[in-house]
């Protein structure tokens, strides 16, 4: 065994903002001369981008053609429409065997809370029940659209007694639908409620002493508002109010803890806050018309185009800052061995597309740490807790869950990568309070529980006891790589924190002493091993032992010495092909995006969506493996993201990996690192211009791929104030609240706007 640390990054003091022809990688291309050295070209007229997606009539007929149909009736979740508000979801699917169509109900706070029997039984998110729709005819066929625009389902079911219009949508918590019936059709709906028992049973027995959840009682109340109620034995209680009027129904999810009174309450004041199927429908689509817009991205691949709009559409569904962390199912709970939380990969895939797509508002991860820091020093062992936090492996909706100590096999360092993403939060907004009241003081902890266990080696290195590497069957005898980059990303970052808060912390001579002594990355012939004496020997599914490359970057492409480490680390992950599974696929598309390649990210990528394959994309964008697994899905977006634009290590890529079978493509306010929104269009292969609006007022460099004399103005036409660096690289003045327009020879067209499908389709779902 050799070792080799690589050459790790520290974090970016400065932003850059790179654009290069996509394809395999390449070298730098020589920079362009300046129009006016140094001042950024020639004075000229103000300029301003066409957008030509500012009107509900534009947005109508681009998401139209993204729209999810269903010509067949789904038989499966997988296979129907689903709806969500971030709290409240339904899927929707034949009733299994049945005559009817199944509405499924279920909550995201919905859980037990019996901690002693642990996330997988005694605190698991809880089933709530299902509605059906039955016609009094057979059913013979369905028209069913999912409309993005609106988030909305509507369509026809034909039965041999005639026809049921309906359309469904879920918002503030309420499942609202209308049905109309013609011919010698009626509608007859029926909430069936559902064992408050843990999902989990269709893999495994109860632990010892469990014992079942009071059976649950039903009311009416005076308004004709029908109630059912859920206790719970461990304390608090579920309660689902619905209510019919002629054609509309309108049903609400209520969840109490340590009451179940506040359960019975929330379920009715849901109901009438909705008023009317009407008035939430307005609202509803309000909300929905204005999310759109916030960012937009369209290439020539009309299926993969497609699914990337309808990723938005389910993490939005599935998720709100200040609601519930995703379940590994989000919201919509079917029977699964993963009925909680998952925090060794899951929670952190299902939140890296809302940075670049530019909706912070989506972010319930950052918001869950920074409320539940009191538990997060709950989950250590006691003789740590004043200064330490940890998560286990999979918890509840408040992190409940006790984390193993380093030198038992444990795997530890879940709540430090999921830091990385809060503080990727922080690098796309600049938002100090993110970085102060949360980044800082729970990654402070966080290492703090690692930096317990490093003890000196012979070798005067710093050495950590045993951990797991997540999912690896081997457990390494010590430098487990998952942790070993982990501790050197929050030692970097906590130092780089301190210097920007302003603040003298004490543990900083530490955190400087571990990176100097860390003991570096375990490699062997093949590359990034697992740890210490433990090769990577084995098809493994994550990507744990290659973190330090993908996502945290702190050894990259950037670095010519490591470019045969990474190319051969993750050559030999995909050669072991036998426990690969969805994410296996868009994990190393982002890191073949990284290196420039992006045919080969988009072969690995295309993986994912080949039916031949074990676990591929299912007909609605869903995931399965022995259960709903969600994240997948959502990274496949990332994935797209990464052959778009990327930011790390103080560089921002515009069209880094673009396929050179994708010869035009739009990008418009892509959120980047340093809070950037970053506009750029691709026509015939080649970048016509880049606009970067600064939210923040950031330093900012720019590296691009065009050729030629450039132009270089401010938003009112005058020069910015540019520099040429070398080697393509361009320093900007952009202050706060400007933007900034960089083009070679005459002035393109600034024109944001679809581009054509080269490559059609098939519509998602049963079309």
């Amino acid at each position: 065994m050799t070792s080799q640390s690589g050459k790790d990054v520290a974090i970016p003091r400065r932003t850059v903002i790179g654009t290069a022809l996509g394809g395999a990688a390449t070298a730098a291309l020589p920079a362009p001369a300046l129009a006016a050295a140094d001042v950024g070209g020639p004075a000229g007229r103000p300029w301003k981008l066409r957008d030509t997606m500012t009107t509900d009539r534009a947005w109508t007929d681009f998401l139209r053609g993204q729209d999810l149909l269903w010509t067949r009736l789904p038989t499966r979740w997988y296979e129907g429409p689903f709806l969500g508000d971030g709290r409240l979801g339904s899927m929707v699917y034949q009733e299994p065997g049945e005559n009817r169509i199944r509405f499924t109900v279920q909550h995201a706070r919905v859980q037990d809370h019996r901690p002693q029997f642990g996330s997988g039984w005694g605190t698991c998110r809880l089933p709530v029940g299902h509605l059906t729709l039955e016609p009094a005819g057979t059913i013979t066929a369905v028209d069913w659209r999912l409309s993005l625009w609106n988030a909305e389902l509507t369509g026809t079911v034909t039965t041999t007694a005639g026809t049921l219009t309906l359309s469904a949508f879920v918002h503030d918590e309420v499942l609202a639908a209308r049905v109309t019936a013609d011919g010698g059709e009626r509608a007859v709906w029926t909430f069936h409620p559902e064992d408050a028992v843990s999902p989990r049973r269709i893999s495994e027995a109860p632990p010892a002493g469990y014992t079942a959840n009071p059976p649950w009682t039903t009311r009416t109340a005076a308004d004709g508002t029908e109630q059912v109620l859920q206790p719970l034995s461990g304390g608090g209680a579920t309660a689902t109010a619905h209510r019919r009027t002629g054609a509309e129904l309108l049903l609400s999810v209520g969840h109490g803890f340590p009451s179940g009174a506040a359960a019975e309450a929330d379920s009715l004041r849901q109901l009438r806050r909705a008023v009317s199927y009407g008035a939430l429908r307005r609202r509803h689509r309000r909300w929905w018309h204005a999310f759109y817009p916030k960012s937009f991205v369209s290439f020539p691949d009309g299926r993969l185009q497609s699914f990337h709009w309808i990723q938005l559409y389910k993490v939005a569904s599935a998720s709100r800052a200040g609601g519930p962390v995703m379940a590994t199912c989000g919201p919509w709970l079917e029977p699964t061995p993963w009925p909680a939380v998952w925090w060794n990969l899951n929670v952190q895939l299902e939140y890296w597309l809302i940075h670049g797509s530019n909706h912070p508002e989506l972010d319930a991860l950052a918001t869950t740490l920074r409320q539940n820091q009191e538990q997060l020093i709950a989950n250590v062992p006691a003789p740590y807790r004043a200064d330490s936090s940890g998560v286990g492996r999979s918890s509840d909706m408040f992190a409940a869950r006790e984390v193993g100590r380093p030198g038992t096999g444990a795997e530890t360092g879940d709540l430090t990568w999921a830091l990385h993403n809060v503080w990727l939060s922080y690098r796309h907004s600049m938002d100090e309070s993110l970085l102060r009241d949360t980044v800082y003081p729970v990654l402070r902890r966080a290492i703090a529980y690692y930096l317990h266990f490093l003890t000196p080696g012979s070798d005067g290195r710093l050495h950590l006891p045993s951990t797991l590497s997540p999912e690896y069957p081997v457990v390494p005898p010590q430098d487990t790589n998952y942790d070993l980059a982990l501790i050197r990303w929050g030692c970097r970052t906590l130092l780089d924190s301190a210097a920007l808060l302003g603040i003298q912390d004490e543990s900083a001579p530490h955190w400087q002493e571990v990176l100097a002594k860390l003991t570096p990355y375990p490699v062997d012939a093949n590359g990034f091993m697992i740890g210490a004496d433990t090769p990577y020997a084995q098809s493994h599914r994550h990507y744990s032992h290659l973190l330090m490359v993908y996502p945290l970057y702190l050894v990259n492409w950037d670095q010519p010495e490591n470019r045969e480490l990474i190319a051969k680390s993750v050559a030999h992950w995909h050669a072991l092909t036998g426990a690969h599974r969805g994410y296996s696929y868009t994990g190393a598309a982002s890191m073949y995006a990284m290196t420039g390649d992006g045919d080969t990210a988009l072969a690995r990528l295309r993986k994912f969506f080949d039916p031949s394959t074990r676990y591929p994309c299912q007909a609605n964008t869903h995931y399965t493996e022995a259960g709903p697994v969600i994240e997948t899905p959502l990274s496949a977006s990332q994935s797209l993201h990464d052959m778009f634009c990327q930011s790390w290590g103080g560089v921002i890529r515009v069209f880094p990996a673009v396929p050179s079978a994708w010869a035009d493509l739009t990008l418009h306010n892509f959120r980047t690192q340093g809070a950037f929104l970053v506009s750029a269009v691709r026509e015939a292969g080649a970048t016509r211009f880049v606009r970067i609006r600064s939210l923040a007022g950031e330093p900012l460099e720019v590296r691009h791929g065009l050729s030629g004399t450039l132009t270089v103005l401010l938003d009112d036409g005058t020069p910015a104030r540019a520099r040429d660096l070398g080697d393509g690289v361009l320093s900007i003045d952009l202050p706060r609240g400007r933007e900034v327009l960089i083009h070679s020879g005459a002035r393109p067209d600034l024109v944001i706007a679809p581009v054509a499908v080269g490559e059609p389709g098939a519509a998602w779902g049963l079309p």
